[in-house]
């Protein structure tokens, strides 16, 4: 079966609303390079919409009601959407699941040394990288520091045109003879992806017992003050515009993601060519469908969570509890709440386990089978299954799912199509499908196409983006 190409079926109308969305995800891409940032730009956003936050409803002891808007934060890098309908939640709720994080290198939280002439951060990869990618090109420093004292202060250094960029050394082709031989995943090492942040030492004035520019004071004493020159000017630029020390780096949380904006991709402007897409293409076309709802009968449900790409483990994770908590904080509120009605609410649920697909390139085609496969303009993409292989780890739906949510999306005038990852025994990959599913809920994977799924830069379609949109609103409003 073939797909059509969605750009040739567009209305003026619907042109300029593509126009519109694609405009406003790269503000939300551009806004947006980790989690904690992407939590407080949807915030913002959804506040405005008439969200309110969970905690402030249990602190006045307010009930809620069909027609009420809610949102619950988990540390900041998590986010969870409610919008109650007119049914009973033990009927069930529509549920959309998308993720936050994206690969990129950790900082670690002793990071900083100085080897011949140069400061650098030491850092620690984060998801599934090719790790020779992230060489040579602008880096960007994105993240908080928090005190003792609990003060938190925001870092992001190497977005504005006046900011200074970081950046990993690579060895020029002229001596990489031996380097040249090595395998993709051997070029870079993991431990070699440290980013350089200074080569200019920290000269220091004994006699007036400050810090210049100037070489006048005793060269002993000079040695004594700062040992590691390079690193002590590091650190003395970080005091200045950050009141940081070197041992705040222990209760920092520092990404380093490519610097600059999201860009639209070629001559017709048709593409999407940015950082982190995986899976923030995803998460901000939920939120906007989730925006667009106006009195579902189906309590409406929006995930955005963290640490999807490494497992989703840990407190901000999605096999954390903080879902399933906040259902029943919900469920209570209304006055519905029993272990019993909780569990049937899950139950009785659906989901679309909103998660990038890889697009067909065809200067890869041997990597794919071209059947089942997503073609980019084609429009979103479901997947039967993801895992590995055998299908390993994944969430399989059944066929009576798969053809309900056929009908919806060719109601709505949705274009889609359906893919696999790539060739049967050549990897693989997974979402938060399966976590759901745990609960007995019917869950499908499905999403938009990338280009360079996990390098630094990613290439999506406008047309994808916004028949995502579409078909996620349409989703949300099936009884």
């Amino acid at each position: 079966m073939k797909t059509e190409c969605a750009w040739e079926k567009y209305s003026e109308k619907q042109l300029k609303e593509l126009e519109k969305l694609s405009q406003d995800y790269r503000t939300f891409l551009n806004n947006g390079k980790t989690e904690r940032e992407c939590v407080t730009y949807i915030v913002n956003e959804i506040e405005e919409k008439g969200y309110v936050e969970l905690g402030k409803i249990l602190k006045d002891g307010k009930k809620l009601k069909s027609g009420d808007k809610v949102y619950a934060v988990n540390m900041e890098k998590s986010v969870i959407l409610f919008h109650i309908g007119s049914q009973k939640m033990e009927d069930g709720m529509n549920i959309l699941g998308a993720h936050l994080d994206s690969p990129r290198l950790d900082v670690k939280q002793n990071p900083l040394y100085e080897d011949s002439g140069f400061a650098y951060l030491d850092t620690h990869y984060y998801g599934g990288i090719k790790k020779y990618q992230w060489v040579t090109i602008p880096l960007a420093i994105h993240g908080v520091v928090v005190k003792k004292d609990g003060t938190t202060i925001d870092i992001s250094i190497g977005e504005e045109d006046d900011d200074p960029v970081f950046f990993v050394s690579d060895l020029l082709i002229h001596l990489a003879a031996e380097q040249m031989e090595k395998k993709a995943n051997k070029v870079i090492e993991g431990e070699a992806l440290d980013i350089i942040i200074g080569n200019r030492p920290l000269k220091y004035d004994a006699k007036k017992d400050d810090k210049t520019g100037a070489d006048k004071g005793n060269k002993k004493e000079e040695e004594k003050q700062t040992k590691d020159k390079v690193c002590a000017f590091a650190l003395d630029i970080l005091k200045q515009h950050y009141d940081m020390e070197e041992a705040d780096f222990i209760s920092a949380e520092l990404e380093i993601v490519p610097a600059g904006r999201a860009r639209e991709a070629g001559l017709d402007r048709s593409m999407i060519l940015a950082y982190g897409q995986d899976d923030r293409v995803c998460s901000y076309s939920s939120l906007v469908a989730m925006l667009e709802q106006k009195k579902p009968k189906r309590t409406s449900c929006c995930i955005l969570v963290d640490k999807e790409e490494i497992g989703s483990v840990g407190a901000t994770g999605m096999q954390s509890h903080f879902f399933e908590n906040c259902v029943a904080e919900i469920m209570n509120l209304i006055g519905e709440y029993s272990d019993l009605a909780l569990r049937r609410c899950l139950a009785n649920s659906r989901m679309l386990s909103s998660d990038v697909s890889s697009a067909y390139d065809p200067s890869f085609a041997s990597s794919f089978d071209k059947k089942n496969v997503a073609y980019l303009s084609h429009g979103m993409v479901f997947n039967k299954f993801t895992g590995s292989r055998g299908k390993s780890g994944s969430n399989d739906a059944n066929a009576e799912y798969i053809a309900f949510i056929r009908k919806i999306m060719d109601e709505a005038g949705v274009s889609f199509q359906t893919a696999e990852l790539g060739k049967v025994d050549l990897g693989g990959g997974g979402t938060i499908a399966y976590i759901l599913s745990l609960y007995g809920m019917n869950v499908i994977d499905c999403g938009v196409p990338v280009m360079n799924m996990h390098a630094p830069h990613e290439v999506t379609s406008k047309a994808d983006l916004y028949e995502a949109k579409c078909g996620y609103a349409a989703f949300l409003k099936a009884e």
